[in-house]
């Protein structure tokens, strides 16, 4: 159980371009992704969920509408401009999450941020960030390039496989530092340059190396999928 009062943004607003196909409708456990990750999300116990989604995709309306429909804490907004990057995305979801605290009087003092492509990302790794005290809780793990099979066959592709730490998504965050910040959330330039300048006692992570695995191409994708990890797509 959750000691803390906290939101959650879902930021699922990307155009999947590298992948050529809609990210949040890939399937896992019979749900579509974004679905799945928002389940993830209710057990934590949030006051409130903001999912941030692209404008103008039915296909993805369509797909949350039940989740939205039964569940009163969960909130939906649309991106206009997904192809300007991450940031803008959060900073809409902040947005919206004040305005619902401010029409709901509600008792927020931490906010999880989360995507929805780390496809192993489990409840307890969510808990162990919420459970710590900094100001900032972020997931700790290797940046893998290439990650599957069919791509790190090549030898030189393989040597460059693992790079360095990543120190990002999920994360968790004070509610009014968050807001601090709104205004700096512009482009590509998101949360990860503004944590850093923060005090070393200010920030803790929490290691989980299953979270290197995210899906951003059509080769990743087969490859979680034959690992199970994501459901398989029979032919029709």
């Amino acid at each position: 159980m959750m000691m803390q009062n906290h939101a959650v943004i879902i930021l699922a607003s990307g155009l999947s371009q590298r992948l050529g196909q809609t990210k949040q409708l890939l399937k896992k456990e019979g749900e579509p992704l974004i679905c799945y990750m928002t389940q993830l999300a209710l057990a934590t116990q949030p006051q409130v969920i903001v999912m941030v989604t692209p404008q103008g995709n039915l296909s993805i309306d369509t797909a949350i509408k039940g989740m939205i429909d039964q569940q009163d804490n969960v909130h939906r907004i649309t991106n206009p401009t997904p192809d300007i990057g991450m940031a803008h995305s959060l900073y809409l979801g902040v947005e919206a999450l004040n305005h619902l605290d401010s029409n709901d009087s509600l008792s927020i003092n931490r906010v999880l941020i989360m995507g929805i492509d780390q496809i192993l990302l489990d409840k307890e790794h969510l808990q162990a960030l919420l459970v710590a005290s900094q100001r900032v809780v972020a997931s700790r793990y290797s940046s893998l390039n290439n990650w599957s099979d069919e791509q790190t066959s090549d030898r030189t592709v393989a040597h460059n496989t693992v790079k360095k730490d990543i120190v990002g998504l999920p994360l968790v965050i004070d509610y009014e530092l968050l807001n601090q910040w709104q205004a700096l959330l512009t482009g590509d330039k998101g949360l990860r340059h503004l944590i850093r300048g923060l005090p070393a006692d200010q920030i803790s992570s929490v290691i989980n190396p299953q979270l290197s695995y995210d899906i951003d191409t059509p080769y990743q994708l087969a490859h979680a999928r034959a690992q199970r990890w994501l459901d398989i797509v029979e032919s029709k």
